[in-house]
Order: C-alpha cells, then sequence, then structure tokens
C-alpha cells in the first residue's frame, strides 16, 4: 500500500493545519470576533463539533483580549493547562498563570472541609485581589464553586473560559453559565480538557501578539 504524504516544511505545517481547518467548514461562516478561538480549538483536537458547541457571551473575545492587554492574570484548575499556556506572551503583557491544584493549603481545605481540591483553588484564586480570567478544563467542581463565588460578589472574572471534559455534573456546571450574564466562553455538552482552555487562551494571546 503506497501513502501519499503531503511534503510541508516543519514552519509551515500550522499555517497548512488552518488552511486545510478553513477548508473542511467550507461555507460555514464563524462569527469574526470568534473565529480565531474556534479555529485554535480545532487545530489543537482535529474536533469540528467545536464549531458548533463553542458559546460565546456578547463580546467575550473582546473583554478578554482587553483584560489580558491591561495585564490580567489566568487561573486555571490544572497543571496541564498551565503547562500548555504561553506564559512569554502574557508576561510581556504583566500577566501570569496561576494553578493552586497543588498547593499545600489547598489540600488542607479541601480536606477540613470536604470539598474537592479544585473547590479549595478557586477560593484561593478568589483572594488574590487581581484582575483575572478563568481557564476551566478539568473539574466541573471547580466551575460550580467560580460560579457561587462569583454570585458571592467575592471574585469578578473578566473572562471565564468553562470547558471541563466528562460525565458527572459537566453539562450542568457549564450552563450555570450559559444562562447567566457572566462573561463566558464554555463548551456546551461533555467534550472540553485542559488542552481546549489551554488552547483559548493562546488564541486569544496570539491576536494581541499579531496585533502589536
Amino acid at each position: 500500500m503506497k501513502i501519499e504524504l503531503e511534503r510541508v516544511l516543519p514552519m509551515d505545517i500550522e499555517r497548512r493545519s488552518f488552511e486545510i481547518i478553513t477548508q473542511e467548514l467550507g461555507e460555514r461562516r464563524l462569527e469574526q470576533e470568534n473565529e480565531l478561538v474556534i479555529k485554535r480549538v480545532i487545530h489543537t483536537t482535529a474536533d469540528f463539533d467545536y464549531a458548533d458547541s463553542l458559546h460565546f457571551s456578547a463580546d467575550a473575545v473582546k473583554r478578554g483580549l482587553e483584560a489580558l492587554k491591561a495585564g490580567a492574570c489566568i487561573v486555571t484548575d490544572t497543571q496541564m493547562a498551565k503547562a500548555g499556556i504561553n506564559k512569554t506572551m502574557l508576561s510581556r503583557l504583566g500577566g501570569e498563570v496561576f494553578c493552586f491544584m497543588s498547593d499545600e493549603d489547598v489540600a488542607q481545605r479541601a480536606k477540613q472541609n470536604g470539598t474537592t481540591r479544585a473547590v479549595a483553588s478557586m477560593e484561593k484564586a478568589a483572594q488574590l485581589g487581581r484582575p483575572l480570567i478563568f481557564a476551566i478544563g478539568n473539574a466541573p467542581t471547580a466551575l460550580v464553586r467560580l460560579y457561587e463565588l462569583i454570585q458571592e460578589n467575592r471574585v469578578d472574572p473578566r473572562l471565564v473560559i468553562g470547558v471541563p471534559v466528562g460525565f458527572v455534573n459537566v453539562v450542568e456546571s457549564k450552563e450555570l453559565f450559559v444562562h447567566s450574564e457572566i462573561p463566558h466562553i464554555i463548551a456546551r455538552g461533555r467534550k472540553g480538557g485542559s488542552n481546549v482552555a489551554a488552547a483559548i487562551c493562546n488564541a486569544l494571546l496570539y491576536q494581541l501578539v499579531n496585533r502589536d
């Protein structure tokens, strides 16, 4: 069996990938503000379902870009998402990435309160006192607790990226934000993941770098 491989230089692979994504979307027209985010997620996952399942509140991308440009920090619920975010670009804008899941005080608080570390990490993040974007890619309990903290006026995120993956309370945790006035980018349904959360953050960061 002979397989014909497309010859692409390493530096051109990403560009060619986005060309293929655009071709396969065909006549589908994405909202211009959201297009680069959707295509970045598809590029990361090779899953075109995200063209339909990603839900954006009004001006979500604009709000995220403005927040990052003003030096907002990003809080994630996994070390994997933290590792995937382009921290060099973020630091140039004055921000940094936080993930408190491995912190000893978070583990102790979770044990004392009978909650998950994800819940305790959101409570710690709410005490940062800095402009924040939350990127939740794994734990629906983190997303639910974040929603509660917002309702309690204990934190006011510039943007919530809610893309946890799985089966238990995943859909329900996302729908809390879909039906709220909180600025958000949500992957409706069961799909998502830390790689998706990082991809959305990077899609925003790359737009700022390209503008400059």
